[in-house]
């Protein structure tokens, strides 16, 4: 119980800790809120979103997954579209349309969260690193080690979205970082973008 506990936490904090398109998106909520109140709701789809895609992994996913190369081309084809687009969409976030402000931090809150799940489960990278890694390392338990294992995975995913709100709150308070933080979260979409391609022809 105690190793899968470990390895729960080791395991998690590995895969979460690179900065992707929704750690990024989280952190900016966090920095360009008025009031940390706002951008709870975010980091709680966040964490939701993260819960569900290990719930999934766990339970036997990946094993279809791992079994069918084919889903796993759709998933990177499909992911580098799709983060090219969030990309540019974040990097022009700052401008002003028609005299409005477009800025993320002027969404509604119904688009902040289909946002928030869009980078969350429909990220291919975030989609294999969770089915491949969570979904595989699970199949060395039974029973309640198991349990411990998944539950510390969803644990770790819950405390990281909420400390990086938090923090991103925090680093928020300086002035003129919200240009910064939408061009740093469109470069590092377009280097993901980059990666999946990277991993998937060599």
């Amino acid at each position: 119980m105690i190793s899968a506990f470990i390895h729960g936490i080791i395991l998690a904090f590995g895969l979460i800790l690179p900065l992707g398109p929704q750690n990024v998106f989280v952190f900016t909520q966090g920095a360009t809120q008025p009031r940390l109140f706002y951008a709870l709701p975010i980091a709680l789809v966040a964490s939701l979103s993260d819960t569900l895609l290990i719930l999934l992994a766990v339970l036997g996913v990946s094993v279809v997954v791992l079994s069918l190369p084919w889903v796993k081309t759709v998933l990177v084809v499909a992911g580098v579209l799709f983060l090219c687009y969030i990309g540019w969409i974040t990097w022009k976030s700052d401008e002003e349309t028609n005299g409005k402000s477009n800025n993320a931090s002027n969404w509604s809150l119904k688009q902040k969260i289909m946002f928030t799940l869009s980078v969350s489960l429909l990220n291919p990278h975030a989609i294999l690193d969770t089915i491949g890694v969570i979904g595989t390392s699970s199949l060395s338990y039974t029973g309640l080690d198991k349990v411990v294992f998944t539950l510390t995975c969803i644990s770790v995913s819950w405390l990281w979205f909420f400390t990086l709100t938090v923090v991103g709150r925090l680093v928020g308070t300086f002035k003129h970082t919200r240009k910064m933080f939408n061009r740093v979260s469109a470069v590092i979409m377009w280097l993901s973008a980059l990666y999946l391609v990277y991993n998937f022809t060599n």
